[in-house]
């Protein structure tokens, strides 16, 4: 062991550019994958920002559908399609089915 320990020593000793030069590209390369605004977190927040993007269209949706629901609550055939679908009224002279999905 104190063998190879010393072989390490003398081979730093004798080439202390080449140990720098390496120490230094090692420690760049961690800071450019591992840093604050390194690789990884640039990937992570894309994958967030391509998440958040969908759920922005989504919603944006929902907001569009809920908009004409809202312009078309008055008409008298969408009270009645909501009174219908949501409460299971029904005319006098109708048989009322109710399909439930499991």
């Amino acid at each position: 062991m104190k063998k190879n320990l010393a072989a390490i020593w003398e081979y730093i000793h004798a080439n202390p550019k080449k140990i720098l030069f390496l120490v230094a590209v090692a420690y760049f390369f961690f800071w450019i994958l591992l840093d604050d605004f390194g690789l990884v977190k640039r990937i992570r927040m894309e994958a967030d920002h391509i998440r958040l993007l969908d759920r922005q269209k989504n919603e944006q949706k929902k907001i569009i559908d809920n908009e004409l629901r809202i312009k078309h609550a008055r008409d008298p055939d969408s009270i009645e399609k909501a009174a219908r679908e949501r409460y299971n009224f029904r005319k006098p002279d109708e048989t009322l089915f109710i399909i439930r999905e499991k």
